[in-house]
């Protein structure tokens, strides 16, 4: 699908309608998911991690939700230990790039490293090494790494997401193709949502993508919020929508509040700031001073002028805090691991890995991790911005 997206959009040629039901037929032979894994509350830590490092890598979509897909199977299957996760969390992302992305986007070894490195999670993995994890992994999943998600469908379904009689605030739409970009961004940033919480893993990906475009059409007041045409296409009434809407809007709701309530801060710091330096300033420029004084040279202010650079700082430290990881609190020495040491660490709940070989892997995490792996998401519906990434690398 990763081909086909990167050469033609397939959700516009003749072949749509089958692949669609093709994809339809493949999800209802996807696995289980039951949420027993023992790391599952690490997920969100490394559910980011694989956001950032595919985002920076400018890998599609359907690569990065392929990626946090199958770690999750692999996570709900074995008991792992944290240091090997961040192994196979890249093995995943590798695995997911080479089968969605063209061979020349597949990220390099290297590359991960240093990302990885950069981020302040420091996996060094050779070649050698992460050819047996890829093994071990398709080993696991028989080899089948067609596993719809709702990245697969969204672009399908966004090319009937507005028609020509809907109304936006009861008003007829004057401009299909503006509306229809608002959609398409509204659209990812609840996508993005819902590889954030497993809780969304109990939905079928189409359902999951029929409900961000339905999510979409609600926030951008466009009605009525779902279609007759839309209900054909993806085969979803309302009805089964509704649930997993209500979610997605509450977070929405809470994303709205916690932005609302950033802007506040921000701008009371700025105040505060600008107070203590109102001070300052006062008491320099009335002080006598006990140095002779300087012809022609008047006082510098400058040096007492640096709001900018605190409340950029305060807002930066506002959006680590607001998100926490747990995992980054924790700290490890470097240790060079054995391939036995990984199988012992993977204990199977129903049978065991074949592994066979030596393999060498060299894991350190920092003694003073940073927060830097977090999500923050602005609110289109009032500022126009939407969800991105916190630039982690750009400090």
């Amino acid at each position: 699908m990763g081909r086909m997206r990167m050469e033609e959009q397939w959700w516009k040629g003749e072949l749509a309608a089958d692949i669609h039901q093709t994809l339809r037929m493949k999800e209802l032979k996807l696995p289980v998911y039951k949420a027993h894994s023992p790391q599952i509350g690490m997920r969100r830590y490394f559910t980011d991690l694989l956001t950032v490092l595919s985002s920076r890598c400018n890998l599609c979509p359907t690569a990065r939700h392929l990626a946090v897909y199958l770690l999750d199977l692999f996570m709900d299957h074995y008991d792992i230990a944290v240091k090997q996760l961040y192994v196979i969390s890249i093995a995943c992302l590798l695995l997911a790039s080479k089968f969605e992305e063209k061979e020349d986007r597949v990220p390099k070894l290297e590359q991960l490293n240093n990302l990885a490195y950069m981020c302040n999670v420091n996996v060094v993995l050779n070649k050698k090494d992460l050819l047996k994890m890829e093994l071990l992994l398709l080993e696991n999943f028989n080899w089948n790494l067609c596993l719809p998600t709702p990245a697969h469908y969204i672009d399908y379904y966004l090319f009937a997401s507005v028609g020509e009689k809907d109304l936006h605030n009861g008003w007829p739409i004057t401009s299909l193709t503006k509306v229809k970009a608002f959609m398409e961004k509204y659209a990812y940033y609840f996508l993005d949502f819902s590889v954030q919480d497993y809780a969304f893993l109990n939905f079928r990906p189409s359902l999951i993508a029929a409900a961000c475009v339905c999510a979409s059409r609600i926030c951008m007041q466009i009605s009525p919020s779902w279609t007759t045409q839309l209900q054909l296409l993806t085969c979803y009434s309302w009805e089964h929508l509704t649930q997993c809407i209500e979610m997605m809007l509450i977070y929405y709701e809470n994303d709205v509040k916690e932005v609302s309530n950033l802007k506040k801060q921000v701008t009371l710091q700025q105040q505060v700031v600008g107070s203590v330096n109102h001070q300052t300033t006062t008491q320099v420029l009335f002080q006598q001073s006990s140095y002779p004084p300087l012809a022609q040279h008047s006082t510098t202010l400058s040096q007492f002028q640096s709001p900018v650079q605190d409340l950029c700082s305060a807002y930066r430290d506002s959006l680590q805090a607001h998100r926490p990881s747990s995992l980054l609190s924790e700290s490890a020495s470097t240790s060079l691991h054995s391939y036995s040491a990984l199988q012992a660490s993977l204990q199977p709940s129903v049978q065991t890995l074949p592994i066979q070989g030596p393999i060498t892997m060299q894991v350190a995490i920092a003694t003073e991790p940073r927060h830097c792996i977090s999500m923050a998401y602005g609110s289109s519906y009032f500022s126009g911005h939407h969800s991105y990434t916190a630039r982690c690398f750009d400090r």
